[in-house]
């Protein structure tokens, strides 16, 4: 449980005829002590090796990840990254690692990233991972960072440090930004890799301002987390987990404080968004308990768990809950079709079973638990509603339907591994298959 690379929790689980029964533990087992986690500091060699690397280094960019936040490392970063002029990008995990209008905040990166965090990840040379796994979504399948590009891992897991054949630097993000950022004393990157970033930045907040205007498609996702963006308070805390909306919230949600964007795609589970921001709500610091907890959630993983509503009434933690309904699981329809495949069943007006199929009273549902709750017809409407939840002193759930076919953001994507069938008697499959298979030349080789 204390170990920094795989600590969490851990359960304990005794049978219930063992609940009864008396044991004489020693007393000393019950003395008070304090455990910790522990910070490693990493060797001073491959601090070394890794500072070496950097002073290369014509294009160098820095992949910030949830780790960062983790050690309690963002000033670290921070620092760092301005001293050395590095252009940072930041994973899902790591979103709210910098504000939005920091001006080496690239945007995030991978699958469900930025065209321009993309773009700056692709054409680096040395790239410094901190606190990331590096996973699927945020390295594309391997095929974000060019083949010949160098990695070095900073983790505190030896196993994710030296993921790709990094230069491994095992250790704690603070204390690793620390001593390389001692050991680069007085180097800093081109002045013109950075202008390029942020000139690559300036295009994608252009898009993601057009993206999330209202009246520019159907009701989409990107309006509602433009609406949300432009009233919230810096400090306010936004959640989501699974289907189409981690996608959305980490391409179009322009960071106002640090530490205030929980997107939870590392499992992509479904039933997380209210259950865990009412967890969050419940451990907000005591200095911010006026500020608000805000949870995006699709009809999908709302039906799949919604009680905690109730739980929050009862507790008197207050959310602000958007129930974004797209008819069924959109996001899967539409990565079903993507693959060539034609929709099937994902829908609820496709559902094969039902003659009439019917809309889920969302509002009404949410009322039974004792929440506040009302029914919007369109991105002006839900700021209006938004306000009033605002100003309300209970849990407020606001439902909006949006187009399960159009209110997708199409750009900020990178490849994605996928199986597609390589047999089939359908040509569309088979053509997507080949799509797929061709992005695989753009992977890097490595272990």
């Amino acid at each position: 449980m204390l170990d920094p690379s795989d600590c969490g929790p851990a359960f304990l689980g005794l049978p219930q005829d063992l609940q009864g029964w008396a044991y004489d533990y020693p007393e000393a087992f019950f003395a008070r002590r304090v455990h910790r986690i522990r910070r490693q500091t990493p060797d001073s060699l491959e601090i070394a090796e890794a500072a070496a690397l950097l002073r290369t280094a014509k294009r160098p960019v820095i992949v910030a990840g949830g780790g960062v936040q983790y050690s309690g490392a963002v000033a670290e970063l921070t620092a760092f990254a301005e001293a050395h002029g590095i252009p940072v990008v930041e994973t899902i995990a790591g979103r709210a690692n910098l504000l939005a209008d920091h001006p080496l905040n690239i945007g995030p990166l991978g699958v469900t990233g930025s065209d321009s965090a993309n773009a700056i990840a692709g054409a680096a040379d040395v790239v410094l991972a901190v606190g990331t796994r590096l996973q699927d979504f945020t390295t594309g399948g391997w095929t974000v960072f060019a083949p010949d590009a160098r990695l070095i891992g900073l983790n505190a897991g030896r196993h994710d440090a030296a993921k790709h054949q990094s230069l491994a630097v095992v250790g704690d993000a603070k204390l690793g930004l620390l001593a390389l950022g001692s050991a680069l004393t007085g180097h800093g990157a081109p002045a013109d890799w950075a202008t390029k970033a942020q000139a690559e930045r300036k295009a994608w907040d252009d898009y993601v301002a057009g993206n999330v205007a209202h009246g520019n498609r159907p009701n989409s996702y990107a309006q509602a987390i433009g609406v949300v963006n432009a009233l919230c308070h810096p400090r306010d805390r936004v959640v989501t987990a699974a289907g189409g909306l981690p996608a959305e919230v980490t391409a179009n949600w322009r960071t106002l404080g640090i530490g205030t964007v929980d997107v939870e795609f590392g499992f992509s589970c479904m039933g997380y968004e209210i259950a865990g921001g009412w967890g969050a709500r419940i451990a907000q610091a005591e200095g911010e308990a006026e500020r608000d907890t805000i949870v995006f959630v699709g009809d999908g993983s709302y039906l799949l768990m919604n009680s905690d509503i109730y739980s929050s009434v009862l507790t008197g933690k207050k959310l602000i809950v958007l129930v974004l309904d797209n008819g069924g699981f959109a996001v899967i329809n539409k990565l079903q079709m993507n693959t060539g495949q034609a929709s099937f069943n994902n829908l609820i007006k496709d559902c094969p079973t039902v003659d009439a199929p019917f809309a889920v009273d969302f509002e009404a549902h949410a009322r039974a638990m004792g929440a506040n709750a009302e029914t919007v017809a369109n991105p002006a409407e839900l700021a209006e509603a938004f306000q009033r939840a605002k100003a309300a002193a209970k849990t407020s759930v606001i439902v909006m339907q949006v187009d399960p076919y159009e209110g997708w953001t199409t750009q900020g994507h990178a490849w994605w591994e996928i199986g597609t069938a390589e047999v089939s008697d359908s040509a569309d499959v088979r053509a997507k298959h080949a799509e797929v298979e061709a992005g695989r030349a753009a992977q890097r080789q490595g272990v």
